[in-house]
């Protein structure tokens, strides 16, 4: 059975004023406040949410 493949992902820039779009994908990733990391399974829905809103978070690849 295969290990399933993790990333840490990290808000480092505001969701005041941006698309509302952008606001959900942040809070469908698990990801609730500033500096927040959440540790999400790397799947192509969750790797598309996190390329819409790339310049508002840090990911680290497990």
């Amino acid at each position: 059975m295969s290990e399933k493949k993790m990333m840490r992902v990290t808000l480092v820039r505001s969701v005041h004023g941006r698309l509302k779009s952008h606001r959900e994908c942040v809070r469908g990733l698990g990801i609730r406040r500033m500096h927040h990391t959440v540790e999400i399974e790397d799947t192509p829905a969750t790797r598309g949410m996190v390329n819409k809103v790339s310049y508002m978070v840090r990911v680290e690849e497990d």
